[in-house]
């Protein structure tokens, strides 16, 4: 049976969207890595009834629980003191720790000027220096240390670890974590659970579902995941080596029904652009309008941007099109700033401007207002100029503002994608 652990993120700014939660995925996957399934991930607030109750859900089938937040010296951090109750472990003052959570927000206290006064500083310190009974104590990365919390004696259940809430804190005690006795001990002889994604560019759900039907009966011990996002649709599946056959089966199948729209076995749209650009010896420039820079972001993701993308210019205002692209006006008046004549001067604009091998051109109608009956809200041009050839094409796309300007960035980049494999590397 598959070791399993359950995870609880903290945080009301969590629970309510203000901050989104990068310690649910990034520990899902450090676990997968290790041979840890995750059975949940779930999300609360700063309540101590709602954490008790979502310690014990996922207490009921786990092998490990862990906690992430609520370990801050303020009175809303309250997971150390509340897992202590629940693992029935009194917490009480650990004098060493507290001298040691002491000097770094001495050294954090003089680096940033803060001016703390001595009795709040003390008593947040207290507080964080508060370990339930037969806990052991993971070092602080910031001034919050982290907690193996077994069960006590003569009750069931796994224990619990207890993280900070700051992603770079928690990512940097994780190595700690996983090395101590309790967690080891929990874990047990987890084995290996491997994880394959395929992604096809243009293929409706319900086709890929009507493909996996058919192989229903060849798939034992694959627990497989589709996801439609702005277009491109993620196939992952995840399994135990002694699975291997039936993923092979998988892929097989969706290889021969989907030649045309299985585009990757593995890296994201993001890198294989700058694969491709990098086969090449190319690089590439980006005139972009309605989606305000996220193009040139999405371009510059993979590391090693530097060397192939050049730069990118927001030209949102019809006078930045003039002056930074060379977008004639005659042509803006002519046919409009979201026309395919203007999507062609930005590319070339673009490429000229920085020198580059290839350029980038969009423009649309994000919305929600600026649509007219020619060109409503959604319609998309974009347009690829390179030394040799250009593309263009358009689009309507539906959405919201947002949905809007995120499908236009991966419809430009799986663009890109086609035009720099359409022909070998020379």
């Amino acid at each position: 049976m598959a070791v399993r652990a359950g995870i609880v993120v903290t945080g009301t700014e969590v629970l309510t969207g203000r901050v989104a939660d990068r310690n649910g995925p990034w520990l899902a996957e450090a676990l997968r890595v290790i041979g840890v399934d995750v059975g949940s991930v779930v999300v609360v607030g700063d309540r101590p009834d709602d954490l008790r109750a979502a310690l014990a859900f996922l207490a009921a089938g786990s092998d490990l629980v862990i906690t992430s937040g609520g370990l801050g010296p303020t009175a809303d951090d309250l997971t150390a003191a509340v897992v202590a109750e629940f693992q029935g472990r009194p917490p009480t003052l650990d004098a060493a720790l507290e001298q040691r959570i002491a000097a770094v927000v001495e050294r954090l206290t003089a680096a940033r000027g803060w001016d703390t006064p001595p009795e709040a500083a003390a008593a947040g310190i207290a507080k964080q220096a508060q370990v339930p009974v037969g806990a052991t104590v993971l070092e602080p990365v910031g001034t919050a240390p982290g907690l193996v919390v077994p069960v006590a004696d003569g009750r069931t259940g796994p224990p619990v670890l207890v993280l900070p809430g700051p992603p770079s804190e928690l990512q940097g005690m994780w190595p700690a974590a996983i090395g101590t006795d309790l967690v080891r001990r929990a874990l047990g002889e987890a084995t290996e659970l491997r994880q394959s994604t395929l992604r096809l560019w243009g293929t409706p759900e319900s086709e890929l579902a009507a493909t996996l039907r058919r192989v229903d009966d060849q798939l034992a011990g694959l627990e497989v995941t589709t996801c439609l996002r702005d277009g491109e649709l993620e196939i992952v599946t995840r399994y135990a080596p002694e699975a291997e056959p039936a993923y092979a089966r998988l892929a097989q199948a969706i290889r021969s029904g989907f030649a045309d729209t299985l585009f990757s076995e593995g890296p994201t749209i993001d890198e294989l652009v700058a694969t491709a650009l990098d086969e090449r010896g190319w690089t590439m420039a980006v005139g972009e309008a309605d989606t305000g820079g996220l193009l040139t972001a999405r371009l510059t993701r993979p590391p090693g941007s530097s060397r192939r993308v050049l730069g990118g210019v927001v030209a949102y205002a019809n006078s930045a099109k003039e002056e930074l692209l060379d977008v004639p006006a005659a042509v803006l008046a002519e046919h409009g700033a979201v026309s395919p004549h203007v999507a062609s001067l930005l590319a070339q604009g673009a490429r000229e401007r920085f020198g580059a091998d290839v350029g980038v051109g969009v423009t649309g109608v994000a919305g929600p207002g600026g649509g007219t009956p020619e060109k409503p809200v959604g319609t998309l041009y974009l347009a690829i100029a390179d030394p040799d050839t250009g593309s263009m094409a358009s689009h309507r796309l539906r959405g919201d503002r947002d949905a809007i300007r995120q499908r236009t960035t991966t419809l430009v980049l799986q663009a890109l994608r086609e035009h720099l494999t359409s022909e070998p590397p020379t």
